[in-house]
């Protein structure tokens, strides 16, 4: 069996390719962290009208909770609806998406300019703990009580 694999070796083989494949979930993605002052993008004129048709449904069906039986019958409604009556949710999408475009006009604008030295942080980014910390410092002996 000169040059050949034995069983045991195609067996460790095949585990390790296994194993490289499974590791999958544990992989860092390499999507950029998600700024949390940008602004969120505007609602299609669907989800504008199944934010009014959730609260009609609740009314309606009170005792149900199942979300796909309302996002169903969401969808059916709005699919039998005709361009008219669909004509309050497509206006209200495009307003809201005219007010998306201003907020992401003045975001860049923003972005471009740079962090200022007072705004290197937003107040989103900023942990609650950290500011706390600064108070522990200076010997409030919260920690200290269980000595």
């Amino acid at each position: 069996m000169k040059g050949g694999k034995s069983k045991s070796d195609t067996k460790s083989a095949k585990l390790s390719v296994n194993k490289k494949s499974t590791t999958k979930g544990g992989k860092k993605s390499g999507k950029a962290a998600k700024d949390p002052n940008k602004p969120k993008r505007p609602a299609s004129a669907f989800f504008v009208f199944m934010e009014e048709f959730r609260e009609q449904y609740k009314k309606d069906h009170p005792k149900n909770k199942s979300v796909a039986a309302v996002g169903k019958a969401g969808g059916d409604k709005w699919k039998s609806m005709s361009e008219a009556e669909k004509r309050p949710y497509v206006d209200k999408a495009e307003k809201r998406k005219v007010e998306y475009e201003k907020n992401m006009k003045a975001y860049n604008k923003r972005q471009a300019e740079g962090p200022k030295e007072d705004d290197a942080e937003s107040e989103k980014s900023v942990s609650e703990v950290n500011d706390d910390d600064d108070d522990d410092e200076e010997g409030s002996g919260e920690e200290d009580d269980d000595e």
